[in-house]
């Protein structure tokens, strides 16, 4: 095996890896933070937890995939560990950029809730 095709087949397996506990680690945690955004309505959350998740693996896998050509050529082990730190690195950075949108968006929707429910003493809307 060269060591391009070794390196293709390390990034693939550890950006899969790290892409699926992500995912796991989120649809975990991301039930209990939606529950809370969304009181009283647990089907939305639970809802919400699974089409967030199922986006988070379609952009994770569609970038990982697009971003597995190597440019430089790699002719030994440091290259193999330079190209993956490069690859793994920009795919975890993506991974938290998107995570952190996320989390920023389920925060505004909490504080609206929050002081909807403050003005209205109903945590939601009727209409």
């Amino acid at each position: 095996m060269t060591t391009v095709v070794f390196s293709y087949v390390l990034y693939l397996l550890l950006s899969v890896l790290l892409t699926a506990w992500v995912g796991r680690m989120l649809t975990r945690h991301g039930r209990v933070y939606l529950a809370e955004v969304f009181r009283g309505d647990e089907r939305l959350a639970a809802a919400l937890n699974q089409l967030l998740v199922i986006g988070f693996y379609l952009v994770n896998l569609g970038f990982i995939a697009l971003w597995l050509h190597i440019d430089q050529r790699v002719v030994d082990v440091r290259g193999v560990f330079e190209t993956l730190s490069l690859k793994l690195g920009i795919v975890l950075l993506v991974i938290g950029a998107l995570h952190m949108v996320n989390l920023w968006i389920f925060a505004r929707i909490r504080h609206n809730a929050l002081l909807r429910t403050q003005l209205t003493g109903s945590p939601r809307q009727t209409g």
